[in-house]
């Protein structure tokens, strides 16, 4: 099985009921508004190895068609990378061309000391309360990207201290 982003939980409608496959952890509930579905997961054992064993190469072009499809630049999309991880864009190519793992690019990244700041949910995983380091900061980086690509200005984006 092939997975084009971190973010690959899938769901989809079966009969008339919402379905979600590929993690039997995740539990679903109904809000008091019919159309809106809130997921709350806990991530295994097998997800988090999933996670840090998949190349970042697989997944950078998706974040690329991300936020350009939403108006924003590569260069905007390095800008938010170097923030989190200290890459500079030769440092990405690299990781790219040699088929870096997540485990690889956040394993000699220097983390931002402001990542704490970064919560919310995004894939349906509450940032903050994600017990595994390798699999948070993948999530930090998927949060930043979602971010960029709904038009979040950039001081938003990246986070100071207050």
């Amino acid at each position: 099985m092939t997975f084009g982003s971190p973010c690959e939980p899938i769901f989809f409608l079966a009969g008339d009921r919402l379905s979600h496959q590929g993690f039997p952890g995740a539990a679903l509930l109904r809000s008091s508004h019919e159309s809106t579905v809130t997921t709350t997961m806990t991530t295994t054992k097998e997800h988090d190895q999933r996670i840090a064993s998949m190349t970042f190469a697989s997944v950078y072009p998706h974040y690329v068609t991300k936020v350009e499809k939403k108006g924003r630049t590569e260069a905007e999309l390095h800008e938010v990378i170097a923030w989190l991880t200290g890459y500079c864009p030769a440092d990405l190519t690299r990781l790219i061309e040699s088929n870096a793992t997540f485990q690889d690019l956040f394993a000699g990244a220097t983390l931002n000391s402001n990542a704490s700041l970064i919560t919310g949910t995004i894939c349906g995983y509450r940032i903050e309360e994600i017990e595994t380091p390798l699999t948070k900061q993948v999530r930090y980086l998927d949060k930043l990207v979602d971010e960029l690509a709904k038009g979040r200005k950039m001081e938003k984006i990246l986070r100071s201290a207050k």
